[in-house]
Formats: structure tokens, sequence, C-alpha cells
């Protein structure tokens, strides 16, 4: 295993990828289009500022304890730090990995697309720093309402006042409303927004391909994760007819933060071509991923969504609604705990399964 690893990792190093195709084919990634006959550089420069999280070994041992210059520079740090592998960090593997167990799920079982958005929705909780909102949409349906009592949450403060009677209480629920709001520190919280898919049985159905496209060239996109066991890949773009991805499937060594706080990235970004693959090979369990820093940059994520319904060329992978429609039941509703409830149902829906795990020195 540790030969299998210590290669891997060394092909990565060394470079031995195929080049990015000369094609007149526009490059998406992440929103951006590019030429890849005149502007391959910056292709492979805006993919290696991508941060790459692969397997890591030689990191502290995952147990049950939660441990509780340059602006731009800092805020790099700050979001590397969350992912690192320490158990303190929120985002890393020993915070995920302990979620997991918390609900039921042994260390090393596969999470599938649905199952790391549920997850990480629940860290998010605990990440003050970033204030972040991470939102599941789930049965294939973004609610618009529900996503803006969550990124506005003193609009729940304003609405409870809506029956009372006589201005002065009103005024003064409002007042409470805004002193919310500036708590806050903005009226608008960052939205992460994760909606899991299922497009098609055991492989896609092309009717979603040219939707699952445009996907990526929306300015709010954050990619698409995907895949089973052995073949799960973070997707950032296409070209053509094939998807460009980041693949993990490489074992390096942990990184320790230096005494003065900074973590050395070089480990974190990808210094070779992306991959590649056909869009047919995609397996059709995912969860695609969207960014909205703004209210205007969600309602302009809203209208581009709805544009892309209207078009003929392919099926919407998702059903976009103002309020929760009648036959849907929100967890509030349910007055459910953030747990795994229905995790069974929803991975055997969302999340393709393999028996065939591939283990890699730790």
């Amino acid at each position: 295993m540790d030969a299998k690893s210590t290669l891997t990792y060394d092909t990565l190093r060394f470079g031995e990828f195929e080049d990015f195709p000369e094609t007149s084919e526009p490059v998406w990634i992440l929103g951006k289009q590019y030429n890849a006959l005149t502007e391959k550089d910056d292709i492979l420069s805006d993919v290696t500022s991508r941060l790459w999280f692969t397997y890591r070994k030689n990191f502290p041992p995952i147990d049950w304890r939660w441990a509780k210059g340059h602006k731009q520079r800092e805020e790099y740090i700050s979001i590397l730090n969350a992912f690192i592998d320490k158990k303190d960090s929120y985002y890393s593997i020993h915070q995920i990995a302990q979620m997991g167990v918390g609900e039921g799920k042994p260390i090393g079982q596969w999470y599938g697309p649905n199952t790391v958005a549920q997850v990480l929705k629940k860290l998010a909780v605990f990440d003050t720093w970033s204030r972040l909102v991470v939102h599941v949409a789930m049965d294939n349906t973004v609610v618009i309402e529900e996503i803006k009592r969550l990124c506005m949450p003193w609009l729940d403060v304003a609405g409870a006042c809506g029956g009372s009677e006589g201005m002065g209480e009103l005024n003064g629920c409002l007042e409470g409303a805004c002193a919310l709001a500036e708590e806050e520190t903005a009226l608008w919280k960052p939205l992460v927004l994760l909606i899991p898919l299922r497009l098609g049985l055991t492989d896609i159905n092309e009717a979603y391909i040219e939707t699952l496209k445009q996907c990526f060239m929306l300015p709010q996109s954050l990619g698409v994760i995907g895949g089973k066991p052995n073949s799960a890949h973070y997707f950032i773009g296409y070209v053509g007819e094939e998807l460009i991805y980041l693949d993990p499937h490489t074992t390096q060594p942990a990184v320790e933060p230096c005494e003065d706080g900074q973590v050395p990235d070089e480990t974190y970004h990808c210094q070779h071509p992306p991959c590649r693959m056909h869009i047919c090979e995609l397996d059709p369990s995912i969860a695609a991923g969207f960014f909205c820093r703004t209210e205007d940059e969600f309602d302009d994520w809203c209208m581009r969504i709805r544009r892309l319904s209207c078009n003929k060329w392919g099926l919407p992978m998702f059903e976009l609604v103002d309020s929760q429609p009648s036959h849907m039941v929100s967890v509030d509703a349910l007055n459910l705990t953030p747990d795994f409830s229905d995790s069974d149902r929803l991975e055997r829906f969302f999340d393709s399964e393999d028996e065939e795990f591939e283990i890699l020195s730790l």
C-alpha cells in the first residue's frame, strides 16, 4: 500500500498527465470562459489557484474529543486552516468522520454526495468565522422563501410581529429585527447552496447533459461532486463533451501550520493539467454547489436558473419555487432534530453504492 500511494503521489508531482487539448471549443471553469488555443496558461493558472484536497497521511489520529499582514492572505489562511487535517479544524477529515460516527456511520464507510452535503451543513453551524449558511435543497426543489429566511434571520423576528396589535409593538419588533441584523454585521449571510441530484439510474440520462454544462457557466457555480468509491471527483468545468475535474486519489503528507500560523500550501494546489473524462461516464449521483455572497447574487442566480428552465435543449435538473409546495414538509414543520433520521432513504436515492473500496496508506 505504501508503494502504491507513493507511486501515485510521485506520478502527480512529476506531471505525467495529458496536456490540455488544442480545441476551439470554449472552456468553462466555475463560471469563467476561456479559449484553449490562446489562453492555456490562464486555464492552468485558474486550476492551480483552486484548493485541491487529497488523501493525507501521518496526521493526528481521529478520536472522540471535540476541541473547542495582509487581509486577503489572512482570509486565505483562515480558509485553509478550516480544512487541514487536525481535529479542531472545522471541516477536517476528523470532524467529518466524527459527525458520521455520531450518527451511526463507521469510519471508512462510503459517504455519497448527499451524505457529504448533510455533514457539511451540520459542521457549518460551528463555523462562526465565515458566517456561512449551508443549505441542502432536497427533493430536487429549491425554495426561495426558505433560503431567504435562513440567510436573513431578522426576517423571522419581523414576521413574528405581523399579527401584533398596536403600532408600538410592531415598531418595537422591527427595531429588534434591525438590531439583530446589525449584530450579524450584514443583512445577508453568505449562502452555500448544495443540491443533491440523481440524474439517472445507473448511467446519466443524456437529457440532463446540456443543463449540467450550463451550471458550470453560472458565476455562482462551485462545481459538482459525484461518483462512487474509487471514482469520486470534484468537477469544476467542461470543454466540449469532457468534464474537467480535480482528483483526490493520491496520498500526500499531512501539513502542520507554522509557529506564526501560516500554512505551507504548495500541496493544496494542483500543479499539473486537470483531469478530464467524458460526461457520459459521470455517475448519476451528484451534488451541485453554488455560492451567493449577497442577496443580489442569489436573486441573479434565481433569474439565471429560471432562464435555463425555459430552454428546450435539456431537462431541468431541479425545480425553483417561490414558497414551500403543499406536497413538501419542511424539517422544521416535522420538528426533527438535525440528525440522519432520514439518511437511509436519502442515500438509497441520491448516493451510489459500491462494495469495492480503495484503501490508501495513511
